[in-house]
């Protein structure tokens, strides 16, 4: 199982967990091979090339989608070169302020945005980033302009709203919530289609006044296209049966992620959904990656 990250981030426990049931299930020891580089590409290209026989396999997150939009020249094809074989989980990102913002939900900080325009500054990870992408999708779908200031990486952006640099930042429902239960952020809406079960009381931003948005990591597995079918059936209920040991849920709830099972060919419609809706916010703001 390729994870084209480097060991210990989010995309790469969640693997762990997954390939560990699966091994235990399918009595065959499923290694994770985590191969980090160039926003996924280098892990995602050598899956692309392996052999479509079922022992070759890719676990995605977000990136897979964005990446088309964001480098002019993959070296596979994002659709034609995989085989979906199941989502496995969402990742919520939540919207947080610094706690000296006088504003506690999302009209509250559209309605100062719009009055401020351009001058309420935002943290991200770098262009093209998940928290990037994350705000400018809410810019344009609540009409605002907060302004990025990019750092490198989510870390460096998220002490920088610890420390009142930026006033605003998308940070992963895990590594938010101590400083929210501190006091020193206050979240205002978790960036999920519905609420999340770890967080019950936070309204979705889409609730909260910026109808249809979402912006949730989306978490699953792939195969190398022409990969046969029954394989790829017989990967699909690994999956869901993996997803669904009694000790499952409580090991996602504490990496912050919510279980998102699928059959494939669902999988690999909102993988190409995704494509079109980050390609839409990555071309508005003309961005490219070389």
């Amino acid at each position: 199982m390729v994870v084209p990250f480097a060991p210990g981030g989010g995309t790469d426990v969640i693997a762990r967990h997954l390939a560990a049931r699966m091994s235990d299930s399918l009595k065959r020891q499923i290694a994770v091979d985590n191969r980090a580089g160039a926003n996924g590409i280098v892990g995602t290209e050598n899956v692309a090339r392996a052999p479509a026989d079922g022992y070759t396999l890719l676990f995605v997150s977000s990136p897979h989608s964005v990446n088309p939009a964001l480098y002019p020249k993959l070296p596979y094809d994002t659709v034609r070169d995989f085989a979906p074989v199941s989502m496995a989980a969402t990742s919520p990102y939540v919207l947080v302020v610094h706690a000296s913002l006088p504003v506690r939900s999302i009209k509250e900080l559209i309605a100062l945005a719009k009055a401020q325009q351009g001058q309420i500054d935002y943290g991200s990870g770098g262009s093209g980033s998940s928290a990037h992408l994350a705000t400018e999708l809410f810019n344009q779908m609540a009409g605002v302009k907060l302004r990025e200031i990019p750092y490198k990486g989510a870390g460096p952006a998220l002490t920088a709203v610890l420390s009142g640099q930026v006033a605003v930042v998308f940070g992963n429902a895990l590594t938010v919530k101590p400083h929210i239960q501190s006091g020193r952020l206050r979240a205002l809406g978790i960036a999920s289609p519905k609420r999340s079960a770890a967080a019950p009381d936070l309204p979705t931003i889409a609730e909260s006044g910026v109808p249809g948005y979402s912006a949730d990591a989306v978490l699953g597995l792939l195969a190398p296209a022409r990969t046969p079918r029954p394989v790829v059936t017989l990967l699909n209920a690994e999956v869901h049966k993996a997803m669904r040991v009694a000790d499952m849920a409580e090991a996602m709830k504490n990496v912050g992620v919510e279980i998102a099972l699928s059959t494939p060919e669902e999988f690999g419609q909102l993988i190409e959904s995704e494509i079109q809706r980050w390609g839409k916010v990555v071309r508005t703001l003309n961005l490219k990656v070389e």
